[in-house]
């Protein structure tokens, strides 16, 4: 798959070519501007490619799909809705408010799950950052997506809550055996959730690395700390630091 924008005479991605397994967690990494925002946005069906194209299940992605779910670097929680309000968002655009309505239970079990049970009425002027982000990666499980697409989604959030929210998105995709593919700047976090990483450099983005991670699951922040993980680490590292000057 290649993007370019004509009237820029520039090539944002070129050659991209990934393969994602149901029920894999895969990561891209690499420099600002290296055009992995873009490439999850031609996978959510959001723009289209300039050439090529994305398969999910089988069939061709023409525009959003219902089966793909997608989280973003900010919660983007409506400040006028309470937390159930705005996991049942999709649902109500969807298919209205009865239907909302009959999913509030599913809506409550997930929010549940995330640690959030008792701030279904909470607005989010009064939650935390890490609360909002869980709200809203309940809002994107709602509708029982296949693929999820995570743009960054815990970087604004502190070091402490992100670990958290990273140790529950895996418990999370583990559970519902969902498909993943995470946007991130972070190789400590790629390495902790993923079972492969792709390295992207940029002018045009495109793959220069596809690298498995042979770590048992479930994942544990203590594995950070083992050798096997600061060769994972390093590893990157160097492809990273080689992609600049490709």
């Amino acid at each position: 798959m290649t993007k370019s924008y004509s009237g820029r005479n520039f090539v944002a991605l070129e050659n991209i070519d990934l393969d994602l397994p149901r029920g894999s967690f895969a990561s891209i990494i690499g420099s600002s501007g290296c055009g992995k925002s873009t490439l999850l946005k031609i996978m959510a069906g959001l723009t289209p490619p300039t050439s090529g194209s994305v398969m999910l299940a089988g069939q061709p992605v023409m525009g959003p799909r219902v089966e793909t779910g997608m989280m973003f670097q900010q919660a983007t929680l409506f400040p006028w809705l309470t937390a159930i309000e705005n996991v049942l968002l999709p649902i109500g655009i969807k298919s209205g408010k009865a239907a909302a309505e009959q999913a509030r239970q599913r809506a409550l079990d997930l929010l549940s799950l995330v640690g959030l049970s008792g701030f279904d009425n909470a607005y989010p002027s009064e939650l935390s950052g890490g609360m909002a982000q869980r709200t809203a990666m309940c809002r994107m499980l709602i509708t029982d997506p296949e693929m999820l697409l995570l743009d960054e989604p815990f970087s604004a959030l502190d070091e402490l809550t992100r670990d958290f929210m990273n140790m529950e998105l895996q418990r999370i995709c583990m559970s519902r055996q969902a498909t993943a593919l995470l946007v991130t700047h972070s190789i400590s976090e790629a390495v902790i959730l993923s079972d492969t990483v792709y390295v992207m450099a940029a002018r045009p983005g495109r793959i220069v690395k596809r690298l498995e991670i042979d770590l048992p699951r479930p994942r544990t922040l203590d594995m950070m700390t083992q050798p096997e993980f600061g060769a994972y680490v390093s590893e990157i590292r160097n492809h990273l630091d080689k992609g600049a000057f490709l």
